[in-house]
């Protein structure tokens, strides 16, 4: 009896390691299973899907990554509240993202603060080297990289080509975030461009959307020549509010992006935004091949794009000079 129940575990033994072997070719055959990355991104105004966001999405694309196929997004935006985004940031950690990006400076700063090993991507970073988001824009350090917003003399153009439009411009108001980090520098810097220019400068803040009917009527009050709106998140998410206001009081507006001036801003001087968030995908892009951001510089905008609204002209009573609309990126009718 001892016997047979031997011959038959034998017997089921040598059925099953032929099974295995007849199997081996198929199962070396088999796709190997790979993880998705996954990528946080975290914007202050701007959710997704937008036209930057798209163009995020479609950079992405065009170096291999299709959402839901290959790679996993975790889309974050903080609607304008700063308050909101720590816990955002704290959300994307515990998913243990293999990258964030991190729109703007209170999404950097939070970023920061919540890891120093998961690389995290600027878009819209202003000041990063003076805010310490990075050592310097040729070597990063630590682990952060992606590109700023600011050029070389964006604030002075800025004024300059307000001046144009405005030729009897003498005083001009510099509208700012001072709830927002990195805001005051640029706020300076354009107090200092006006002097150079002749024109006399008094910054404005405002820390929230509460306070922007106070401030526009006081500046109504006062008529400044010409209202310089600094770039912020909240300023964004919140510019079809200034444009109405700015159109209540008479006040000619200079914005940093052809978005405010579609809302009804005067005029905005800046870098083109939607090929900062392409370049962002291509940051992305190396990273996960596994670059470390220390290696790779920090990127300043080599484009820069004037729009000027002729429907606000016109209803301010201001006639653009030819030549400024012949420089001209876009012209809203």
């Amino acid at each position: 009896m001892e016997a047979e129940i031997m011959r038959l575990m034998v017997t089921r033994l040598a059925a099953a390691i032929g099974f295995l072997l007849l199997a081996a070719p198929l199962l070396a055959d088999a796709p190997v299973a790979r993880k998705v990355p996954r990528v946080g991104f975290l914007a202050g105004s701007t959710p997704h899907p937008s036209p930057r966001t798209n163009a995020f999405i479609t950079a992405l694309r065009d170096v291999g990554y299709v959402e839901g196929q290959n790679v996993a997004i975790e889309w974050r935006a903080s609607g304008g509240r700063a308050e909101r985004v720590p816990d955002l940031v704290l959300e994307l950690v515990r998913l243990n993202v293999d990258v964030i990006v991190a729109v703007d400076n209170p999404s950097i700063a939070a970023a920061q603060k919540a890891t120093r090993t998961i690389p995290i991507v600027m878009v819209l970073a202003t000041d990063p080297v003076n805010m310490g988001f990075v050592a310097s824009l040729a070597r990063p350090g630590g682990n952060t990289t992606g590109l700023t917003n600011q050029g070389a003399d964006l604030q002075g153009k800025g004024l300059q080509l307000l001046k144009e439009a405005i030729p009897s411009a003498s005083r001009v108001a510099v509208l700012w975030n001072p709830a927002e980090p990195g805001r005051r520098a640029h706020a300076r810097e354009a107090e200092v461009a006006a002097r150079v220019l002749g024109l006399h400068a008094q910054l404005v803040g405002a820390a929230s959307p509460g306070e922007l009917d106070s401030v526009f009527t006081t500046m109504g009050r006062e008529r400044p020549d010409a209202v310089l709106v600094q770039p912020s998140h909240a300023n964004f998410l919140h510019r079809a509010r200034i444009a109405e206001l700015a159109a209540r009081h008479l006040l000619p507006t200079m914005g940093w992006s052809a978005e405010t001036v579609e809302v009804g801003w005067l005029m905005s001087y800046g870098p083109n935004i939607p090929s900062l968030y392409r370049r962002a995908a291509y940051y992305v892009h190396k990273v996960l091949k596994g670059a470390k951001p220390t290696d790779l510089p920090v990127e300043q905008p080599t484009k820069f794009e004037l729009v000027i609204n002729m429907k606000t002209a016109k209803a301010l009573g201001l006639t653009i000079p030819p030549s400024l609309l012949l420089r001209a990126d876009r012209v809203v009718e």
